[in-house]
């Protein structure tokens, strides 16, 4: 899985970090204007991490899997694990990437969207189709995230409470 990290952090990466963290921030730009909000590095229960996983307006789970290179692609066997969890699944990947084997049918493009990204700002290239998810499920993934979000946001405003909570992620 590609790292997102912070920005402060930029100047100790690998290119390949970099590149994920300007494709996440261009990402989370896009979705910010449409109403959707998104964390980062977000674990599921399967013990899977999403790249960016969020909710919609009308409260549908949205996970993002960003791939950097067309090796980091290709070598990905894990994503499949990632559609029980949300009512739409995008690709994320540089706006430079070749995009060809996400048209490929080991890629499920009838079930996957595609979004081109870079450090400031993205674009939808392919549509996720909803896939929806059953309520009680939904409502379980809501609820993980809304807690992440909370315990993340009282984490950076007094660290020592990390200690505390750490299964919400």
């Amino acid at each position: 899985m590609a790292s997102i990290v912070p920005s402060d952090s930029l100047t100790a990466l690998t290119p390949s970090a970099l590149d994920a963290s300007s494709v996440a921030r261009g990402i989370m730009r896009l979705f910010a204007r449409n109403d959707i909000w998104v964390l980062p590095e977000m674990p599921l229960r399967n013990g899977r991490r999403a790249d960016l996983m969020g909710i919609d307006a009308k409260g549908h789970v949205v996970i993002v899997e960003i791939k950097v290179s067309r090796a980091d692609l290709l070598g990905d066997g894990k994503w499949p694990d990632y559609l029980e969890f949300c009512d739409r699944f995008y690709w994320g990947v540089p706006s430079d990437l070749d995009r060809a084997p996400l048209d490929s049918a080991g890629f499920l493009p009838e079930c996957c969207g595609v979004i081109a990204a870079d450090g400031y700002d993205a674009e939808i290239l392919r549509p996720a189709p909803s896939r929806p998810l059953a309520a009680a499920r939904r409502k379980v993934e809501v609820e993980r995230l809304a807690r992440a979000a909370l315990r993340r946001a009282v984490v950076a405003a007094d660290p020592a409470c990390s200690a505390w909570g750490q299964q919400a992620g």
